[in-house]
C-alpha cells in the first residue's frame, strides 16, 4: 500500500508540473486591458504600438529578438530578472535585443508614453 501511495504521489507531482511561459507583448497587458496593437503584420515581420498612460503599464512578458522605437517618451519602472529601476526614455529612442528577454514595466511619470515594437518572425 505504501509504495503504491508513493508512485501516485509521483506521478501526481511530475504530470501536473507545467513549464511556465509568459505571454509576449500583445497578449500581456495590464489589468486585463490590452496595451498593445498590430499597425502591421505580414509573413516576415510584426509591429507593435504600445501606449502607456500615467499609471498603466505592460505585466510580466517576454521579447522575442526585436527592435524598439519610441514616438513618446516617458518615466518607467522596469522590473526584470536584475532588479527593479526607474528610468526616463526620451522620444526617438531605439534599443534592439538579440535574445529572449522579459520583463514587466510601469508608467511612473506625468504624460502618456508610446513605443514601437517591430518583431522579425
Amino acid at each position: 500500500m505504501k509504495k503504491l501511495l508513493f508512485i501516485f504521489i509521483c506521478v501526481s507531482f511530475f504530470s501536473c508540473k507545467q513549464e511556465s511561459k509568459l505571454p509576449d507583448p500583445l497578449e500581456a497587458g495590464w489589468e486585463g486591458e490590452s496595451v498593445c496593437e498590430v499597425i502591421h503584420e505580414d509573413d516576415k515581420t510584426r509591429i507593435l504600438k504600445c501606449t502607456f498612460p500615467p499609471g498603466v503599464g505592460h505585466e510580466k512578458h517576454e521579447h522575442q529578438p526585436h527592435f524598439g522605437y519610441t514616438l513618446q517618451g516617458g518615466t518607467f519602472k522596469i522590473t526584470d530578472s536584475k532588479g527593479t529601476k526607474t528610468i526616463n526614455v526620451k522620444t526617438g529612442t531605439t534599443w534592439h535585443k538579440d535574445v529572449v528577454s522579459e520583463h514587466e514595466v510601469l508608467n511612473v511619470g506625468d504624460s502618456t508614453s508610446v513605443y514601437l515594437i517591430i518583431e522579425s518572425k
